[in-house]
């Protein structure tokens, strides 16, 4: 049974189209793991910061494609990063996920604000590994440092959430 689950899985790959990231699908994603992550008692806060850091770097890969295309318009940027966040929005509202009863901490929807926090620190973590980088001659400093740096940023954040919601 193993070598046939192998064998489908490895023609699977062959045949597989490259991946497109569009936004419905990133979106209807970002709301299927809200509603595994309630499923498995993972508090809002810590998911809305994943979701966060998901969104500011689908904000970057789009503003790179666009760059590397040179389609470029009026106030693009503000556009795009817009654009990502009402998306999310209106998807994790019509599901029902955000504005609920009792939902909150500090005044403010648990799932919102994970996503504004994930979505700063992610970006300040981003932002410092460029500038970092900028100040070594254009080299990072560590191999996956790209990586690195902003994950680290997002298990950092996650863990102090954790402690204040439990």
């Amino acid at each position: 049974m193993a070598v046939i689950y192998i064998l489908v899985a490895a023609f699977g790959l062959l045949k597989a189209a490259a991946a497109q990231a569009i936004c419905p699908v990133c979106t209807v994603t970002v709301v299927a793991a809200v509603g595994l992550s309630r499923w498995l008692g993972v508090d809002d806060t810590i998911s809305g910061i994943w979701v966060g850091g998901l969104t500011v770097s689908l904000i970057y890969w789009t503003i790179d494609w666009l760059d590397g295309k040179k389609w470029r318009f009026p106030y693009d940027r503000p556009f795009i990063i817009l654009g990502y966040y009402i998306l999310i929005y209106l998807s994790l509202y019509y599901s029902k996920f955000v504005h609920l009863f009792g939902n909150k901490l500090w005044g403010i929807d648990k799932l919102l604000l994970g996503i504004l926090s994930g979505s700063l620190v992610f970006w300040g973590a981003a932002w410092l590994y460029h500038y970092l980088k900028r100040r070594n001659d254009g080299r990072a400093y560590f191999p996956f440092q790209k990586v690195v740096m902003p994950v680290s940023a997002l298990l950092i954040l996650s863990a102090i959430f954790y402690f204040i919601t439990k």
